[in-house]
This record gives C-alpha cells, structure tokens and sequence, in this order.
C-alpha cells in the first residue's frame, strides 16, 4: 500500500512537472513570436525610469553591504536610449558647429556688403563729378559757339518786353552771353522803345570795358528823338562821358546841354552833380537857348 501511494506521487509529480514545462514552452513560443511594441520615451516614463534606477542602486548598495553582492547586467533598452543620447549629442555638436560656420559667413558677408556700399558711395560721387564736369564742359562748348557765331535776329519770345528782360537778366550773370541778348533784341525789334534802351544797355557795357568808340554808337541809337523814359537821362550823361573820351568835346557839351534840358528838371539829384561836374571839367560854355538836335542813329 505504501509503494502504491509513493507511484502515484510520482505520477502526478511527472504530470505536474509536464504540466509546467508546456506552460513555460508556450510562454516562451509566445514571447517569442508576439513582438514587443516600442515604449515611448517621453518625459513621465523617463522620470518613471530614473526612480526605478535610483531604486534598484540603492537595493544593490544595500546587497553589497549585506555582502551579497549582485552581478546586473545592462538593460538593452537602456543602453539603445543612450545610444539615441549619445546621437543627438553629436548632431547637436555638429549643428553648433555648422551655426559658427554660418555666423562667420554671414560676418564675412556683412564686412564685404559694407565695403561694397561704401566703394558704391565713392563710385557714385566720383560720376556725379564727371557728370559735371561734362556738362560744364557741354556748357562751355555750347557758349563759345555761341559767342563766335553771329548774332541772331529772332526773338527767343516772340515779345520785345519778354526778350529784354531776358536779356538784362542774363547780362548780370554773363556780360558776354547777355551782350549778344541785347543785341539781338535790337536786331529782332529795331523799332521799339525796347531796342533803344537794350543800345543804351549796351553802351553802358561798351563804356565800362573802355570801347568809347562803339558805346558812341550805342548811345547814338538809344537816344534818337530823346525819349521820355527812366534811363534816357543817365544815358545821356554817358554820352557825353563817350564823346570826350573820343576827344569830340563840343559833341560832349552838347549831350549836356541836351541832357539839362530834356531831363534835369526830372533827374535825381546825383545825376545832376554829375553833368555839372562833367560840364566844368570839360569847360562847356552855358547851354544854348535852342534844343541840341537829336543824335543820329549810329552817328
């Protein structure tokens, strides 16, 4: 009876253990094609990792103490995410060192773009110039043709008024271009009240540049009939200042005498001081009863 009871121990002893060893095969067939999904490391599982170490650290700490020391292998889990780390370290460095390479490029870049804005500036100050001077030049060119050609007899305005105030304007920054102003507006409008004072103005230049001969002329044309205008009285004081220049002394005190009759009682004070200082210079006898007769165009 004895050895009965021991046989069906062993029986189910064997059955048990066979029972257990096809659990841990199938278990093992299962974890063996069943793959494991990938954890997704995100900051709660680190953290969840890190406690779990630290644990682990301190049970060994405390097995080595007790004298029990505990071989653990590293968990490949682990080790691949340090591996990933250690990736991402070197792509950092590689990008930080890829940033400095850009940042010097773009300090390089900046350097020459200043440098180009600045050769720029120069550039462009150094055309203006030459434009410049070529116009001046243009100008200058254009000017001397003009003064070397004849003068023109067509009104630049189509209005006598108009061409002589031109003309005036431009005799007071150029006396030479405004010269030939004048005297075109003599030649376009010969008849006019205009042409007379531009001879007049012309005289004056002749005058002051010591042409006696050609401001004689000149003065000729502008008082033909005496006018009654604003500067026929200083222009016939010049008149007699160009005669007795041209030693034509009786001519001279009879531009006086006309100027004492015609426009001394309207002249300005100075103007008068001056044909009497003229007179007595030149020892004019006292003027005539009868009006001097009228200049004669050119004459």
């Amino acid at each position: 009876m004895p050895k009965l009871q021991t046989m069906f121990r062993s029986k189910n002893f064997l059955v048990t253990a066979l029972g257990v060893s096809l659990i841990v095969g199938a278990t093992t067939v299962v974890a063996q094609t069943t793959p494991m999904e990938p954890i997704q490391w995100d900051k709660r599982r680190l953290e969840q990792l890190d406690r779990n170490v630290r644990r682990l650290e301190r049970a060994l700490t405390q097995r080595n103490a007790a004298g029990q020391p505990v071989l653990v292998e590293p968990d490949p889990e682990v080790v691949a995410l340090q591996g990933r780390v250690g990736n991402m370290d070197r792509r950092l460095e590689d990008m930080e060192s890829t940033l400095r390479n850009v940042n010097g490029d773009l300090e390089r870049l900046n350097f020459e773009l200043d440098e180009a804005k600045r050769s720029n500036a120069t550039l462009n100050t150094r055309v203006r110039d030459a434009e410049g001077k070529v116009r001046d030049l243009e100008a200058a060119a254009q000017r001397e043709a003009i003064l070397s050609s004849s003068v023109s007899d067509e009104s630049p305005t189509g209005d006598p008024a108009r061409d002589l105030t031109a003309a005036v304007r431009l005799a007071a920054s150029d006396p030479e271009m405004g010269d030939r102003a004048l005297q075109t507006v003599t030649l376009a409008w010969p008849d006019t009240i205009q042409a007379q004072e531009a001879s007049a103005r012309l005289g004056n230049l002749r005058l002051s540049a010591g042409d006696y001969e050609n401001a004689k002329s000149f003065y000729a044309d502008a008082l033909v009939d005496w006018p009654q205008t604003i500067w026929a009285a200083e222009a016939t004081v010049n008149f007699a200042t160009a005669l007795q220049s041209l030693n034509q002394k009786s001519d001279a005190c009879g531009a006086l005498d006309a100027f004492t009759r015609r426009y001394g009682p309207t002249a300005s004070a100075t103007l008068r001081t001056r044909a009497t200082e003229l007179r007595t210079r030149y020892a004019c006898a006292a003027p005539a009863a009868a009006r001097p007769a009228a200049p004669r165009r050119g004459g």
